[in-house]
């Protein structure tokens, strides 16, 4: 079966001011080991190698007024390897021009089919993105949201537990638009508190069929491979929406941090092992492949 890896990330370090500087504390933990380039020939070497034939970029943090540059970038990426297949970009989406950026962006690539711009928000300083926790409610945010379904693109949506029950409401409010919630809604630990939280904000998204769920970054919290989390995940979304709406993805170079991807894929796959074949063809190649729209 051909894997298709629905979010990762290649980057040059000098695009990325959040990989350099001095040690600060990280949702990931320090940066030292990835600080460098991870060209896409890297990338592609490590994904062929465990059966990834298909990639979709996830924006990488480049300042808000390079978001343009970026999507240059990834469009000769692609002219020279032909990965990415395809690209989430970034923009503003609480200015007021946002549209206007967006628009072109997909006049500089095809390749982009949404935007992402991270809402997460936590009492933790260093697991928090967001200014505040109820950013997705802003007017500004909300109309550029709006026009995503014009430009026949999705949200990837990235929000802890808590945020979910506003999350659900701007998805039941944008029906026209796919949301993708990023990190399968980010649980920080499996701890009963933690896990019933996030299980009753993951069971509200699961009841809007425009929201399909990513079955990524499962290290970012435990910094490791941890087996029963990634199980523990796998199997409450796949009762949760479905094999035909839950997608798996890599998030590398990031989980070099403390793995390697044949690791990473191997763990996952043992986390479907139990289901039928089908359903493990959509969570690694089918579902990815219509929501990016890679063919």
């Amino acid at each position: 079966m051909t894997i298709v890896d629905a979010h990762h990330h290649i980057w040059r370090q000098a695009d990325l001011p959040w990989l350099a500087g001095p040690p600060v504390p990280r949702i990931f933990g320090p940066y030292e080991p990835i600080r460098r380039d991870y060209p896409v020939d890297e990338y592609v070497a490590e994904a062929t190698a465990c059966g990834i034939g298909a990639s979709v970029y996830v924006q990488t943090n480049w300042p808000l007024d390079r978001v343009e540059d970026e999507i240059r970038w990834l469009r000769d990426v692609h002219a020279e390897s032909g990965w990415p297949t395809a690209v989430i970009g970034c923009a503003d989406l609480f200015a007021p021009d946002a549209l206007s950026v967006m628009r072109r962006q997909a006049a500089i690539s095809p390749l982009v089919r949404g935007v992402r711009l991270q809402l997460h928000w936590h009492e933790r300083a260093e697991f928090r993105f967001a200014s505040a926790p109820d950013r997705m409610t802003d007017p500004v945010f909300r109309r550029n949201i709006a026009a995503l379904a014009d430009l026949d693109w999705l949200f990837e949506l990235q929000v802890f537990a808590p945020q979910m029950a506003d999350a659900a409401v701007l998805a039941r409010d944008h029906p026209d638009t796919t949301f993708v919630l990023v990190h399968a809604g980010m649980p920080v630990d499996v701890g009963p508190s933690t896990v019933d939280e996030w299980t009753r904000g993951m069971r509200r998204l699961a009841d809007l069929p425009n929201v399909v769920v990513k079955l990524t970054g499962q290290g970012t919290f435990t910094h490791r491979v941890d087996q029963p989390t990634i199980d523990l995940v796998t199997a409450t979304c796949l009762d949760l929406f479905g094999p035909r709406r839950c997608m798996w993805g890599s998030n590398f170079p990031i989980e070099k941090l403390w793995t390697d991807l044949e690791t990473l894929v191997s763990a996952w796959q043992q986390a479907l092992a139990p289901y039928p074949a089908e359903a493990r063809r959509e969570v690694l190649a089918g579902t990815a492949s219509r929501v990016y729209r890679l063919h």
